[in-house]
């Protein structure tokens, strides 16, 4: 037995190294970590190669619950995809109340909002040039919004993160109508020293400026060059200069008054296809019995899943979630959209890590969910007949949407969600290999550096990719 000592000694020595060398993660990722400050404590990493669930290549403090930002969505998509099936599609129905006479309605419209994620500016032209092929150009009552599908507390759309004229922060409605945005194009025009400015959709009793003055700088940042003012929505104003270099610029705005997005959108975009209105654009409900004259019909839900997710859309994400308790229950509703998706987890994963959801869209400080729950949700699609559906649906690395290659380096082969908030940064989706294979990965990070982790995350992409058919378990906690 004496003569073992040394040898046992030795075995334990080596058992020791080898716990080591697993507990450490891959040394580039690590690097880039320790260089954006972000302690490996702060990161929650699972790499499984698909079709494998629970054989990780690297799980590192998988088990933790993370807020996952926009990586969110990847439950609400799948969960609305499978509910409502990818060919589903909203139904916007348009209700005539009156009768009809040479180019005259005498009675009102009514336009009934059921959810329809993409109403855009183009789909409302082409919803009212319908109205106007029913022979009515001139409305001698009101047009009527009902909105009542969705029930939606009133919220300030600043609340968030102060930014309320960011698009992003624009709140679900069941008549939304163009993210309650408006694209304001700027054309520098050198022969007039001014920028031509066109904004989209037009809203009615709203003077915008036609021009801004050209100044002959480089192109910074020209939004703030412009020195705007849109404390008076009815009367904007740029009190500043556009720089001539920028060229040709689109800049997405939130409206500053969004109560009344929807009437002005809808008045300003009937006058300007020549139609009149001698009532008024009002909120109110179809009068039972009233039959539609048709229903505008939105793209394909698959289709607008990815928008969702390439670009990471958080109203249309809403208004999807709200849709799941309107088809379900009759009426669209945050505490019924919730627990349908509760369900819906624990249907298929059980109840023990149950993600908490506040809107579906990742746009809060309170969801969480773990890295090792999200690896189960990915390698669940995988298996599913909507896998091709869902995975269209992520970026490209380094080619399109929020991985577009000024934001990721076009290296390996990559299609991932991303998510990102002030002090969290994530990735999750599916990496390929050269010979390959395919695996899921998940990586959050809950830091107030997280803004600085790209190059770790792009690390740990390509480490996934040279992975190959290696199979070996490495776990960090």
């Amino acid at each position: 037995m004496p003569a073992l000592r040394p040898v046992l000694l030795l075995v334990l020595l080596l058992s020791g190294l080898t716990a080591t060398a697993r507990d450490a993660l891959p040394p580039a990722v690590a690097q880039a970590l320790a260089r954006a400050r972000v302690p490996a404590e702060a990161v929650s990493i699972v790499v499984e190669e698909a079709g494998s669930p629970g054989r990780a290549l690297l799980s590192h403090r998988a088990g933790s619950p993370m807020n996952p930002a926009s990586v969110m969505k990847l439950v609400t998509t799948l969960a609305g995809l499978e509910a409502l099936g990818p060919t589903w599609t909203w139904k916007t129905p348009v209700y005539i109340e009156g009768t009809a006479r040479e180019g005259t309605l005498y009675g009102n419209v009514y336009i009934q909002g059921q959810g329809d994620p993409k109403l855009v500016a183009e789909r409302l032209w082409l919803l009212l040039r319908r109205v106007q092929g029913l022979d009515i150009r001139n409305i001698a009552g009101d047009i009527v919004l009902d909105r009542s599908a969705f029930e939606v507390p009133a919220v300030d759309p600043g609340e968030f993160d102060g930014e309320p004229l960011r698009p992003y922060n624009a709140a679900p409605d069941a008549l939304l109508l163009n993210f309650k945005s408006v694209l304001m194009t700027f054309v520098p025009d050198r022969g007039a020293n001014a920028a031509h400015v066109h904004v989209e959709p037009p809203l009615a009793g709203v003077a915008w400026p036609t021009h801004v003055p050209l100044r002959e700088t480089e192109c910074n940042d020209y939004r703030g060059a412009l020195r705007a003012d849109f404390s008076d929505p009815l009367r904007p104003r740029f009190a500043g200069r556009y720089p001539a270099a920028c060229g040709e610029k689109v800049w997405p705005l939130a409206w500053a008054d969004p109560v009344s997005y929807g009437p002005r959108a809808i008045e300003g975009m009937w006058r300007a296809i020549g139609g009149q209105l001698q009532g008024r654009v009002r909120e109110g409900r179809v009068p039972e019995g009233l039959s539609p004259a048709f229903a505008l019909e939105s793209p394909p839900l698959a289709e607008l899943v990815r928008d969702i997710n390439k670009y990471s859309n958080n109203v249309m994400t809403q208004q999807l979630f709200l849709t799941l308790s309107l088809q379900q229950q009759g009426q669209g509703t945050v505490a019924a959209s919730r627990e349908l998706l509760r369900a819906w987890w624990r249907e298929r994963f059980g109840a023990g890590e149950e993600p908490l959801i506040s809107n579906g869209a990742g746009l809060s400080r309170e969801d969480r969910i773990s890295a090792a729950a999200l690896a189960r949700l990915l390698q669940y699609a995988w298996t599913s007949p909507l896998m091709p559906e869902l995975m269209s649906s992520l970026p490209i690395g380094g080619l399109d949407g929020t991985l577009r290659p000024s934001r990721w380096r076009a290296e390996g082969s990559a299609h991932l969600k991303t998510g990102s908030l002030r002090d969290v940064a994530a990735i999750a989706g599916y990496v390929h290999s050269p010979d390959g294979r395919r695996y899921v990965l998940v990586a959050v990070v809950n830091h107030p550096n997280a803004n600085a982790v790209r190059p770790a995350l792009e690390a740990l992409v390509e480490w996934t990719a040279r992975q190959g058919g290696a199979k070996v378990s490495r776990k960090t906690r």
